[in-house]
């Protein structure tokens, strides 16, 4: 299904987010484009314009796409707003704007007060299975997805949110680390406990070797 991005959000009250004049040359790297918005905010479209994509997938496969827009947008919003504190010295900010995602999810959540809703059929398929394959395997596959929300939703947030974006996203270790501000041997002890959870939950089910297979990578 095609997702339609949210319009470019307003970044500041008085400030329309509008493309930077096109340049020659190798793509400018994201901490330049956030160094150059310092003094220029309307440059701050560019970064929107490169990660808004991954960004909305993220969080559409987290809460839903009927949310996944405007999570995006406040997504954008809080970064421009945090930019003065970014480390220049980095220069890709996909590891942290994913960071800033999941931080506007969790208030998402808090705000609204619902019970979390993992959203499993956004987990990429392995296979692309016939229809005839398809309508047969309904049931089960139902059934699995239930197996696997419920270990998900009960997982602690801290686990889930490194859990999902090691398996959906590909973030490294120290990426990882630097999106969620914490040390990498936390990153690592907080996989551990989300992949023995989630092993133990779907052991000998048909799920079991497609998962072990996104949390071996």
């Amino acid at each position: 299904m095609n997702r339609v991005l949210p319009a470019r959000p307003r970044m500041a009250a008085e400030v329309p987010l509008t493309k930077p004049p096109n340049q020659t040359g190798a793509p400018a790297a994201d901490s330049a484009m956030i160094r150059a918005s310092l003094a220029e905010s309307e440059r701050f479209a560019a970064l929107f314009d490169r990660h808004a994509q991954v960004i909305y997938r993220y969080l559409a496969r987290r809460a839903g796409s009927e949310v996944a827009g405007d999570l995006t947008a406040e997504t954008f919003l809080a970064a421009f707003r945090r930019r003065d504190s970014y480390d220049l010295a980095c220069t890709d900010a996909r590891p942290w704007l994913y960071g800033v995602a999941t931080r506007v999810l969790a208030q998402h959540w808090r705000e609204d007060a619902r019970q979390l809703r993992i959203r499993l059929a956004a987990i990429p398929d392995l296979n692309d299975p016939g229809h005839g394959d398809r309508v047969a395997g309904d049931v089960t596959a139902g059934a699995m997805r239930a197996a696997l929300m419920a270990v998900l939703a009960n997982l602690p947030a801290g686990d889930r949110d490194v859990l999902l974006l090691i398996a959906w996203e590909q973030l490294s270790y120290d990426e990882l680390a630097r999106a969620l501000d914490i040390p990498v041997g936390t990153v690592r002890s907080r996989l551990n406990r989300a992949r023995m959870r989630l092993r133990s939950a779907l052991a000998g089910t048909e799920l079991s070797a497609t998962i072990k297979e996104v949390l071996d990578r």
